[in-house]
C-alpha cells in the first residue's frame, strides 16, 4: 500500500492495535497520523512514548458526529478501531454498546463520505459471525453498515471494507494477562475444557489490515487464515503447575467461535492466506471479479474445525515473545 504523503486517522488509536499500527506506518513517508480517542490520559501517555512530529492527538468520541466532521478534514485513510468490546460490559450496558458500535459506525461512514476520504477499514471480530452476545450483534450491525455504505457513496471516491479476525495475543483485556494474574493463586478458572478460540498476534493483525488496504475495492470483509488453540492448552502454556477449575460458560459466551458462517460461505472466495466475504451487490462480480477459489458447499470456518492448531509449546513461545512489549 502506497501511503506516501497520506494523512491517516485511527479511531481508538491509543488501544493495543492502534499503537502498533501507528508505530508501523510511521516508518513510511506519510504526511500525518491523527489519533482519535476519548481518553486524554492515554493520549498523554502515548505522546510521551511517540515523539514523531507527524503525530496529532484529537480528543473525541465516535458518538459525536460534529467532532468527527472536524477531525476528518483533510484525511485520506481511516482505520476504525474504536469500539466497546468487552462482552460483559456490553451485556450490562446494552444501549451504550449500540451508541458506540452502531451509531458510531454510521457517524464514521457519513463523515468519511462527506469529506472525500479515500479508504476506510473497520475492524471487526469473530463474535460478529452468528452472534449470541450484544457485542457480537453490534459488530455484525456495524459490518453491515460499512459494507452497505459502498452502495450509496454516489459519485464520491470513498470506499469501505471490513477486517474480521479472532483473539489477539496479549492485547488489553485478553485472557493472557488474566491467566498470568490468577497464576499466583495456584488455580486457573476454565469456563469449559472443550473451548477453542482463533488466535492472531498483534503484528499479524496490523499487517493484515495494511494488506487489506491495498487489496480492497469496496464492500469486502477480509478474513485471515489463522490458527486455533484450546483454552486448556493456553492455560497449560502459561501455568502448567496450576490446578484448573471448571466454572462453566459465562453469559454471552460461545464454546467455539466463527469467522465465516455457512451462509456467508456461498459468496466467499479463498486465497492462500485469507478469505474474502464478497458483498451481494448487483454490480459486484463484473468490475470486481476475483481470482479467488469458490468454497465447497456447507463450508464454515470455525475455531473447532480449523486445519491449523497451536501446540502448547507454540503458545508458550508466542506469549514469551510479547513479554517485553508494552501494549
Amino acid at each position: 500500500m502506497n501511503l506516501t504523503n497520506k494523512t491517516i486517522l485511527v479511531t481508538g488509536g491509543t488501544g493495543s492495535f492502534g499503537k502498533k499500527f501507528i508505530k508501523k506506518i510511521l516508518e513510511w513517508d506519510i504526511k500525518k497520523v491523527i489519533v482519535f480517542s476519548r481518553d486524554e490520559l492515554k493520549q498523554y501517555e502515548m505522546a510521551q512514548e511517540f515523539t514523531d512530529k507527524r503525530l496529532r492527538f484529537f480528543i473525541g468520541d465516535v458518538r459525536d458526529k460534529d467532532r468527527l466532521y472536524r477531525a476528518f478534514d483533510g484525511v485520506d485513510i481511516v482505520i476504525h478501531a474504536a469500539a466497546m468490546k468487552h462482552v460483559g460490559a456490553c451485556e450490562y450496558n446494552p444501549f451504550e454498546a449500540v451508541k458506540t458500535n452502531i451509531h458510531g459506525a454510521q457517524n464514521i461512514i457519513e463523515a468519511a463520505i462527506d469529506h472525500n476520504v479515500e479508504k476506510v477499514i473497520a475492524l471487526s471480530t469473530d463474535k460478529a459471525a452468528s452472534p449470541i452476545n450484544l457485542y457480537g450483534a453490534t459488530k455484525l450491525a456495524s459490518d453491515k453498515l460499512f459494507v452497505a455504505a459502498n452502495a450509496y457513496v454516489g459519485s464520491k471516491i470513498t470506499r469501505f471494507a471490513v477486517v474480521r479476525y479472532g483473539n489477539v495475543v496479549g492485547s488489553r483485556g485478553s485472557v493472557v494477562p488474566f491467566f498470568k494474574k490468577m497464576k499466583k493463586t495456584g488455580v486457573l478458572p476454565i469456563t469449559d475444557e472443550r473451548m477453542t478460540r482463533f488466535w492472531i498476534t498483534l503484528d499479524q493483525g496490523v499487517q493484515f489490515v495494511i494488506d487489506s488496504l491495498e487489496r480492497m475495492q469496496g464492500g469486502e470483509i477480509f478474513v485471515p487464515k489463522i490458527p486455533s488453540m484450546k483454552v486448556v492448552d493456553l492455560a497449560t502454556a502459561i501455568a502448567p503447575e496450576c490446578e484448573f477449575k471448571i466454572i462453566g460458560i459465562r453469559p454471552g459466551e460461545k464454546l467455539h467461535e466463527t469467522l465465516i458462517t455457512e451462509d456467508d460461505s456461498r459468496h466467499t472466495v479463498e486465497f492462500d492466506n485469507y478469505f474474502v466475504i464478497q458483498p451481494e451487490f448487483p454490480w459486484w462480480g463484473i468490475e470486481n471479479e476475483s481470482s479467488g477459489r469458490k468454497l465447497p458447499d456447507n463450508f464454515k470456518y470455525t475455531s473447532d474445525n480449523n486445519d491449523q492448531w497451536l501446540s502448547i509449546e507454540e503458545l508458550r513461545n508466542l506469549i514469551d515473545e510479547k513479554e517485553s512489549i508494552k501494549l
